[in-house]
């Protein structure tokens, strides 16, 4: 029924000339929904225009099974590599990488698009960047965004979106600022989210796991923080780290002060994962052993516990050299485990991603940025969060690799916080971050329903031509 509603309204924004933005939690099916609003537009589209999809690299094989499952026939291509072409196309759908739609902005800019889709478009979130810029240049008569998380840092990045999809609609980044995002993030105007969800509910649909109502056939999901102690060795090292540091960034300021404190951070976060990692001693097993960290003896415990049930699990951490550790120290008990991060090629990605489904591998270790996107872990009962980010969205599309359409065991989340350090009160950020999403993306498919003639006529008319 929601995606059937999602189609709805994305077919009603793209027919009267307005772009839209699909911000449905993970996994709800929105490249389904897309899919299927390709083949109501082909429908209508006497001249067979192809859709445009800008994705991630490693959504091209996501997005190529997916139409080739859902809309068998539809022709579709990857413009991606050496030996791309956008002769002879033929309708259906062209699937390009963020990358390559940059380099080769000109070019796609000459063939007449139906429609054009950005696909985790919180890629395109700096306005400024060249990526936004090179996207702006691609003619076509209705743009879809697709993403889970489209207030990760601040409102800038909404408006950055929506100023795709629908130009002008919020007017200027500057003005913007001042009369919205300033008042909402700084949190003293209590009515400035409201005035800001009512201006962009009609142009952003978003629809949440919890709603009532929306996949009632997804399993639950329990998210638990486990404290866990630090080493005596941990423990040492981090005092002596604060000491240390704090010496120098007292005697600093501006920009030096800002990289010191930086650093810092970075280094307690790493100390706390694991004493190896911060002091950059290889990844041998005897390097990686458990009893050094906190974290890693309860991980062994949480994995003795899922083997027992013959169950999977995935760990994401954000640092490739805590993945590193981590593989080692499994290596050493026999666990058969694989790691996924950002250089991993493709085509491999996709094996692994095979293995793990089939149950050939148990334990999937995966860097946090490389992993938090597009792919489907279904076979996955418990999620590790090895450590935190500093960003709440980006976690939660994590976990949502395991928690989406077509899971049908419950998900366990497990996050490991080291008690009394920096991660503690990361934490407690977290949360209240959390919030400033909320409190903008309230869902309301029926406000344009809702907006009086004149309303409506003042939004269409800030339409500025592609």
């Amino acid at each position: 029924d929601y995606q059937l509603r999602g189609l709805a309204w994305l077919d009603l924004m793209t027919s009267l000339g307005l772009g839209g933005c699909l911000a449905d939690d993970m996994g709800l099916g929105k490249t389904i929904t897309l899919i299927a609003l390709h083949l109501r537009r082909a429908e209508r589209d006497p001249a067979g225009r192809p859709t445009l999809v800008v994705c991630p690299a490693s959504l091209l094989g996501n997005w190529q099974r997916e139409i080739q499952r859902f809309a068998p026939g539809v022709p579709v291509r990857r413009f991606h590599g050496a030996g791309r072409t956008l002769g002879g196309l033929d309708g259906g759908f062209v699937l390009t990488t963020y990358g390559t739609m940059r380099s080769a902005a000109e070019e796609l800019g000459g063939i007449a698009w139906g429609m054009v889709v950005a696909d985790e478009a919180q890629h395109v979130k700096n306005p400024y960047s060249a990526t936004a810029r090179a996207l702006r240049t691609i003619p076509t008569p209705a743009r879809v965004a697709l993403t889970g998380t489209p207030v990760e840092n601040n409102l800038s990045e909404l408006w950055a979106l929506l100023d795709w999809t629908t130009p002008g609609l919020l007017g200027p980044l500057k003005s913007f600022r001042a009369r919205h995002a300033r008042a909402v993030e700084g949190g003293e105007d209590p009515e400035a989210a409201e005035r800001l969800a009512r201006l962009v509910r009609p142009f952003l649909l978003r629809r949440r796991k919890s709603d009532p109502g929306i996949v009632p056939e997804l399993p639950p999901k329990t998210e638990t923080d486990r404290p866990v102690p630090l080493t005596r060795e941990q423990a040492s090292l981090y005092e002596a780290v604060v000491r240390e540091s704090m010496l120098i960034i007292e005697g600093s300021e501006g920009i030096a002060r800002r990289g010191l404190v930086l650093k810092l951070l970075t280094s307690l976060k790493q100390i706390c994962d694991h004493p190896a990692l911060f002091l950059k001693e290889g990844f041998s097993p005897d390097r990686a052993r458990a009893d050094r960290s906190g974290k890693l003896t309860l991980l062994d415990e949480l994995l003795d516990t899922v083997l027992a049930e013959d169950g999977s699990m995935l760990v994401f951490t954000q640092y490739v050299g805590m993945a590193r550790l981590i593989t080692a120290h499994l290596a050493t008990r026999s666990v058969p485990a694989e790691m996924l991060h950002g250089g991993t090629p493709v085509a491999e990605r996709e094996r692994m991603v095979d293995r793990f489904q089939d149950g050939a591998t148990p334990v999937l270790v995966l860097s946090l940025k490389a992993a938090g996107t597009g792919l489907n872990l279904t076979r996955a009962g418990h999620v590790v969060h090895f450590d935190r980010w500093w960003n709440p969205a980006v976690e939660e599309q994590a976990t949502d690799r395991a928690y989406r359409i077509g899971q049908t065991q419950p998900v366990q989340v497990h996050r490991l916080i080291t008690e009394g350090t920096v991660e503690d009160r990361i934490a407690e950020m977290l949360q209240a971050k959390r919030a400033l999403a909320d409190a903008i993306l309230g869902s309301g498919e029926a406000a344009l329903t809702e907006l009086t003639d004149r309303e409506l006529t003042d939004l269409v008319s800030l339409r500025r031509p592609a």
